[in-house]
């Protein structure tokens, strides 16, 4: 008698269960609404960075981590980038790799070669932001960055007034560039000759360098320069600020390029210091901290299903010797 009734109450128990179970099948705010499984802890978001062995790169990581730790409860990234620009199969390996992890819930990535990156982002089924570097793919919602030819060409333009104040009559203007082909490389270029032009100086397309973004072949590059213009170049403008750098320094002793206009790109801290301390002329900043923030930022409100903006420009800001201390200052809190 005691072995039927225990039996009955465990089939019992087993038949409550299972319509537990079906009932919370079928409705619907047990998922979230609308059929959509409600998200279960914080998303987890792969970030691929360019590199992460430069300055530039750290503050980008810096704007992502500070999103991350101010919504402890929205997001945790997984942040990661090859060992410098030039590394193009290692950092698409790393895209490949993270498209394959079922853990992640969406993909920021700035990509070295934008059309390899497309081609790898294909067939995901979750969201793609890109930053500082486009994707061009329906899989990339949205763009988070500074618009590079605009802000190339603000400099540019900042440059040739620069270098008429310094004495120049004949304002001739040579590129040390970034990585051939690249398209990041190729914005900045558009804009520094279409400022140049427009301002009323000469781009030299044909005595453009390539130094694949790196200091000491903008050495090289500014050293052939001074060889074949020993009479100097009212400017040189650089693809980032370490370039750019180089090549000032590069240029330091040579009397025929005292008075030459030294443009860099990015706003980094170092070339900050370089300007506050008359080693470089300007920079042309982008706000990476931003660019870092608001590339997780907007990664989450897609993930929430929020309305969002498919190009984030962060903007950009002309660093001279008036206003070098003050984007200075803001490197202390970005990387405290």
């Amino acid at each position: 008698m005691k072995k039927r009734l225990l039996a009955a109450l465990m089939a019992s128990a087993l038949m409550l269960s299972m319509a537990a179970c079906s009932s919370g099948d079928t409705d619907p705010s047990a998922q979230g609404g609308g059929g959509t499984e409600a998200q279960e802890g914080p998303y987890q978001i792969s970030m691929i960075l360019k590199t992460n062995a430069a300055e530039f790169w750290n503050v980008i990581q810096a704007g992502a981590e500070a999103y991350a730790e101010e919504h402890p409860d929205l997001v945790e990234l997984d942040i990661k980038g090859p060992p410098g620009e030039t590394y193009y199969e290692e950092q698409l390996n790393m895209i490949q790799t993270d498209l394959a992890v079922d853990a992640y819930d969406g993909y920021l990535i700035a990509p070295l070669q934008s059309d390899a990156a497309a081609t790898a982002i294909a067939n995901t089924e979750k969201p793609v932001v890109a930053f500082d570097t486009d994707i061009e793919s329906d899989k990339c919602l949205s763009f988070v960055g500074t618009g590079n030819k605009e802000a190339a060409k603000q400099g540019a333009k900042a440059a040739v007034e620069a270098a008429r104040a310094a004495g120049w009559e004949e304002i001739q203007c040579i590129e040390i560039a970034g990585v051939q082909g690249d398209a990041t490389n190729e914005a900045r270029m558009q804009g520094y000759r279409e400022g140049i032009t427009e301002a009323g100086g000469v781009f030299l397309d044909e005595e453009v360098q390539y130094a694949n973004a790196v200091a000491d072949q903008a050495v090289t590059c500014m050293e052939a320069i001074m060889n074949k213009y020993p009479d100097g170049v009212a400017i040189i403008c650089s693809n980032n600020d370490d370039m750019a750098m180089a090549a000032a320094r590069a240029a330091a002793d040579n009397p025929a390029y005292e008075n030459t206009i030294f443009l860099g790109f990015d706003g980094q801290q170092s070339a900050c210091q370089a300007v506050l301390d008359g080693e470089l002329t300007m920079t042309a900043a982008q706000n990476n901290f931003d660019i870092g923030y608001q590339a997780v930022e907007t990664m989450v409100k897609i993930l929430q299903g929020e309305d969002y903006d498919e190009v984030v420009d962060t903007g950009t800001e002309i660093i001279t010797q008036e206003n070098a201390a003050e984007r200075l200052a803001k490197f202390d809190e970005w990387l405290a």
